[in-house]
């Protein structure tokens, strides 16, 4: 399974793989502690909006965030090129056609 997930990523090295998964968990960990106090600040919360515009906002905000820690959390792991190319490929998905 991991022979496969190096292949497909293009990485070389089993260290590399470690370091990708340290990433995502580190990142995946901090979007979701920090969305909520965001939300917050932002005046967001359960009790002033109805639970069917609530939880997609916040799911917003997560993903927001998530973005931009990857590649914060990516830059001190020194994995930054794999997760920019990894950004990339998500922006085209979600609309940004023109990113090379």
């Amino acid at each position: 399974m991991f022979e496969r997930l190096k292949i497909k990523w293009k990485i070389s090295s089993n260290l590399q793989l470690t370091k990708i998964f340290i990433v995502f968990s580190i990142t995946g960990s901090f979007a979701a502690a920090i969305s909520s106090p965001v939300a917050e600040n932002l005046g967001i919360n359960s009790q002033n909006l109805d639970w069917y515009i609530y939880w997609p906002v916040r799911i917003v905000i997560i993903t927001l965030i998530y973005q931009v820690a990857l590649l914060v959390v990516a830059a001190i792991f020194f994995e930054l090129k794999f997760f920019w190319e990894f950004e990339k490929k998500f922006l085209r998905r979600i609309g940004f056609k023109n990113l090379k």
